[in-house]
């Protein structure tokens, strides 16, 4: 684990903030967490991508026990085990950015919903774009199921680690998964 000393305008002010790497069957995963809870859930190509996240020797136990119980739940997540987390989450977003990601929280496991339904459900239906925009910053992928919404027609559209991926969490979660 390690501790950040940088800020980062996606994950906000990241002085506290500890990581941590966890392999899992759609591919390697950092997570970020800080005092508060779980900052971040991110894809390869999305951590420290710009360089703007250095990162120093962990001295945080409270974002270290909150990553340990995350590389825990997400362990009984992929072993088919757990269909809800249990964890404190701190997202950095704007109002909107946070109430959608509150709402992907609310569809149940193996369950798909649209962008449409998702902006419905947060009382304006003609915000599905905005919706997806949102959707499309989610720092907390797969504990904020981001990957559950799916297009007015059914398909698969954007997903930050790829189609592949959330065809993959979606069939694993609706009993049918095999391996990428």
């Amino acid at each position: 684990m390690n501790r950040s000393e940088t800020t980062n305008p996606a994950m906000g002010d990241t002085t506290d903030l500890v990581h941590s790497t966890l392999t899992t069957p759609v591919g390697e995963l950092t997570l970020i967490a800080g005092p508060r809870g779980l900052r971040a859930v991110l894809w390869p190509d999305e951590f420290d991508a710009d360089g703007q996240v250095t990162l120093a020797v962990d001295d945080n136990p409270a974002a270290a026990d909150v990553l340990r119980a995350t590389v825990t739940q997400l362990g009984e997540y992929f072993a088919g085990e757990r269909h809800e987390f249990d964890l404190p989450l701190d997202p950095v977003g704007t109002s909107f950015q946070l109430s959608a990601w509150l709402e992907l929280r609310r569809i149940p496991y193996g369950q798909t919903i649209s962008y449409g339904e998702q902006a419905r459900r947060l009382g304006d239906v003609n915000k599905s774009r905005a919706v997806g925009a949102a959707n499309g910053r989610n720092p907390i992928s797969i504990i904020v199921p981001c990957h559950r919404v799916v297009g007015a027609n059914g398909s698969l559209t954007g997903f930050a680690a790829g189609l592949e991926a959330k065809a993959w969490l979606l069939r694993h979660e609706q009993g049918t998964q095999t391996l990428l």
